[in-house]
């Protein structure tokens, strides 16, 4: 039996729930996000079944752990506005285009933006076959990002300049950008 470890951590932007298999850092979600449970159940490795309580570790022990230890560390850093440029250790799990996508997502510099289609275009350059990336497609797997914040799909905007979908509120999206220093005065802001 593999254990899961869960613990919420408080943010100034709500609670967030961190999850790892021990090691390595498997979830970041604000709670109620949307995806959420899918995203919990599938990215541990139970698709399709629920957690079952005796298979959970929470609270100090769960704190304790590698995995969220080093994320912990890796977000009061952040929010106190001195974010380290090494990650926790990650297990990102997905489809092999979503895990392409998330990874293009983690270099993205802190305080700075990239549109879909440029996530796309990196994406399809690294390629042998030069094959074509939709950002539609990009915007799909963005959306889908297990690790919030920390694999920063925060900082991907639409074409035109448009603060598009985030999956923990176009609110939050806008905090983490201005938290970062983001010009947001020429970027349009959809409203909530």
């Amino acid at each position: 039996m593999s254990l899961t470890y869960l613990l919420e951590y408080e943010s100034p932007i709500g609670t967030v729930v961190l999850a790892s298999d021990g090691e390595r850092l498997c979830g970041l979600w604000f709670e109620g996000q949307r995806y959420f449970q899918d995203k919990l159940d599938v990215r541990l490795g139970h698709p399709g079944e629920h957690l079952g309580e005796r298979d959970v570790i929470r609270g100090p022990q769960a704190r304790r752990t590698p995995g969220i230890s080093a994320a912990c560390d890796w977000l009061d850093a952040y929010f106190d506005g001195t974010p380290s440029p090494t990650l926790p250790p990650l297990a990102l799990r997905g489809t092999p285009f979503q895990e392409e996508v998330w990874r293009e997502l983690e270099v993205i510099p802190c305080g700075t933006l990239t549109t879909y289609g440029d996530v796309a275009r990196a994406i399809a350059a690294r390629r042998d076959d030069r094959t074509r990336v939709s950002a539609r497609a990009v915007g799909a797997a963005v959306g889908h990002n297990p690790i919030s914040v920390i694999v920063p799909c925060h900082r991907v905007i639409g074409s035109t300049g448009s603060l598009t979908g985030y999956a923990g509120g176009i609110w939050r999206k806008t905090w983490l950008l201005e938290h970062e220093g983001v010009d947001l005065s020429r970027l349009k802001v959809p409203a909530t």
